[in-house]
Formats: structure tokens, sequence, C-alpha cells
């Protein structure tokens, strides 16, 4: 069952949208005693920038009449040449990207744009963990006598056909996945110790700190299998991906609902 809607949710995009989509994420969170990673997720999933152009302004109805410019005798623009500093590329970088970049393109780009760096470097380090236990299952080896024969060259005539194999043998298949496991174990390490540096430093919220220790937990329970057989461990591998995925890919759709 769906948790109730937070009264906070419709209160920061009020907030966001009151001051013409330029206040700060952070200073809203601030404001309602939030994460700005929560409120950084109303605003992508609700979609704000959407929103803005649509809100009609709360005075409206109230004509004034002004005389346009400034009042006669002012010198507040004495000096003011007007428009941006020279150099200045305020909106020249996004123009560009629409300009080349298609539709989808830009899609993509505008929410990962809403997303911390600590966010993405965290996205990362999920895509590499789903490769490295995907992997188990697609570069699994039986036992010593496993062969895997391959079509390497066909070769088709009006009176003959000629046909060559190549026999991938269980030694051989066994050497290179422990070397791409080896290499992609090194990445991901990487990426858990640069992801831990950010911990370290104050930039994470509590969440972001749980996960990566929930991470660090299920990949010391992997290693830790060595006793068991390979298929054993593969099976251990898929009941980690499952419980991780569902904690890192439906984040957005949690979040979404928190009360």
């Amino acid at each position: 069952m769906a948790r109730a809607r937070s009264p906070n949710r419709e209160k920061a995009q009020k907030i966001w949208i009151d001051s013409g989509g330029t206040k700060k994420l952070k200073d809203i969170a601030e404001e309602l005693g939030l994460n700005e990673s929560q409120v950084r997720k109303w605003k992508s999933l609700d979609k704000w920038d959407d929103l803005k152009g649509n809100v009609p302004f709360t005075n409206s109805n109230v004509t004034n009449a002004k005389t346009p410019g400034a009042p006669k005798g002012n010198k507040n623009a004495v000096g003011n040449e007007g428009g941006a500093p020279r150099g200045n590329s305020n909106a020249v970088t996004h123009g560009f990207f629409r300009k080349y970049f298609p539709e989808e393109t830009m899609e993509i780009m505008e929410q990962i744009s809403e997303r911390s760096p600590l966010d993405m470097l965290w996205d990362q380090i999920a895509i590499q963990y789903t490769a490295i236990v995907r992997a188990q299952r697609i570069m699994f080896v039986v036992d010593k006598d496993d062969e895997t024969k391959v079509l390497k060259r066909q070769k088709t005539s009006d009176t003959m056909a000629e046909v060559e194999y190549e026999i991938q043998q269980a030694w051989d298949k066994q050497a290179t996945f422990l070397q791409a496991q080896s290499r992609a174990m090194s990445t991901l390490q990487s990426m858990i110790r640069q992801y831990e540096d950010l911990c370290r430093s104050g930039v994470a919220d509590e969440e972001q700190q749980l996960r990566i220790q929930k991470l660090k937990m299920e990949m010391k329970e992997l290693s830790g299998e060595s006793e068991a057989n390979a298929h054993e461990q593969n099976s251990g591998y898929e009941a980690a991906l499952n419980a991780q995925a569902v904690d890192v890919f439906a984040d957005e759709v949690e979040h979404g609902e928190e009360a």
C-alpha cells in the first residue's frame, strides 16, 4: 500500500514556483528541514520545470498603470551598457545542445543534471556490480570437460561445403573469465573507494552512506563462499543482485511516495 504523500512535497514545489524557479534546492531543503537530495528527487519526479510556465501569477488580476522606464532624472543605469558581461556564455551551452542533440538525449541530460555527483557515482557502482553478477551466469564453466564449439569459418560452393569450428576448452574459458572478473572487480573497488571518500568529506546524507555499507557487506558475504561450489556461488550472486537491484533501481519510486 502506497504511503501518504508528504505535505512538504507540495510546499517545496510551491516555494520553487513562487520564486520563479530561481530559488536553490539547497535553500528550499534547509527551509523545510529536508535533505537536498529529497527535494531534488521531488523536482524530477513531479516535473517542476514543466509546471513553472503554466502557473498563473498571483496578482494577475491587479492592474498597475506605470510609465515605462526609470523616473526622469534617474541615474541608476549610468555607465551600464546593458546585457551580460562580454564573454558571458549564459544559455549558449544549452542552446548548442538543443541545436545538435536529439530530443531524447536532451531529456536524459536534463534528468541527469538534477542528480548530484555522489548519486551519479552510485549509479556507476550499481551498473558495474550488476555486470559482474550477471557474468557469473553467462561465463559459467560446469567442469573440466565443459567445451564450447564456436563456428569460426564457413565456405560453400556448388559442389562442396567447408565449415571450420573453434573448440574452447574449459581451462581457456575459466582463465578468460577470471581475468575479466579481476579487472571488473578492481574497477568496482576503485569506485567504492571514491564513494567512501566523498561520504567522509561530508557531502553524503544518511541514506547515501547506508547503501554503500550494505553493498560492502553483500560483497564480503559473496567472497566468503569460497568453500561452496561454483553453481552455489552463482546462486548467491543472483540473490544478492536481486536485493541490491530493488534498493538501487527502485529508489526513485520509493522516494516519490515518501511520507
